[in-house]
């Protein structure tokens, strides 16, 4: 099974994108954040056309929005009010064979790492909190979380971690708290089980640099786990930087996974 997990940045406007994806990387079920869409306007019907007949979505006007496009049935859909919102971040469905699959997009957070000044950053603290806590109450079983989490955890996962310790996405208390959601039931990073720590490793680049390419000033905000009893099925991850080229491309590019079903 090939699963890829992309914040789209509005899946009406890269709709060709995402055709051009699914065409071209042949991914089974892909998850999309920021889709920016209330249900009623989602593209289902072209998608289902490219082979992507079952599908769960949780969408809203102009921001956020979760999605699971997929090959393979899907039961047991789920939505999640995060911090009491209804705000379209935390969408769920089981795969054949009993795995939990999380789609998950959490708040940026805002420009200022301010929790008292910025009501957004303390909110992403909060998100990260909630789910770090849930998780040891679910149901024991294999899963797997997906999404844009908005935090670049690693030395090696931005352009300059000594530069960047004030900059929202990977300042120490949120990385502090993400690795606390991570050991909370030992989730696996698949893409660092095939790409080792001290080798750089993005998944997002600034629509605001003149030549995103050149400057490389990138962020691995995008990420899949697993829990342990899939670490053995894993067989290889693959982050396609080629489409942050592409046509009016999200600021975002696809992370992929190879699981043996």
């Amino acid at each position: 099974m090939k699963l890829a997990t992309w914040n789209i940045n509005s899946v009406r406007l890269r709709l060709p994108l995402l055709l051009r994806f699914a065409a071209e990387y042949l991914p089974d079920i892909i998850c999309l954040q920021e889709t920016k869409c209330p249900d009623e306007f989602f593209p289902a019907t072209k998608l289902r056309a490219a082979g992507y007949t079952h599908q769960a979505i949780w969408g809203q006007k102009s921001y956020n929005g979760v999605a699971i496009l997929s090959r393979v049935p899907l039961t047991d859909i789920q939505t999640y009010a995060r911090c009491g919102k209804q705000d379209c971040r935390h969408l769920s469905a089981h795969l054949p064979g009993g795995a939990a699959l999380h789609n998950i997009y959490i708040p940026a957070g805002g420009y200022e790492a301010d929790p008292i000044g910025n009501p957004k950053f303390q909110h992403k603290l909060d998100f990260v909190d909630e789910l770090a806590a849930w998780w040891p109450q679910q149901t024991a079983g294999a899963k797997i979380l997906v999404g844009d989490l908005n935090i670049a955890p690693l030395e090696h996962d931005v352009w300059d971690s000594k530069k960047m310790q004030n900059v929202v996405s990977h300042t120490p208390i949120e990385r502090e708290k993400f690795l606390a959601m991570q050991n909370s039931i030992d989730w696996i990073d698949s893409a660092r089980e095939f790409t080792p720590h001290d080798q750089k490793l993005y998944s997002w680049w600034s629509y605001r640099a003149t030549d995103w390419d050149a400057a490389n000033k990138g962020r691995r905000l995008d990420h899949i786990w697993v829990t342990p009893d899939l670490k053995s099925s894993l067989r290889g991850a693959h982050t396609p930087r080629d489409l942050r080229a592409w046509p009016q491309p999200s600021d975002h590019v696809p992370v992929i996974l190879q699981i043996q079903d």
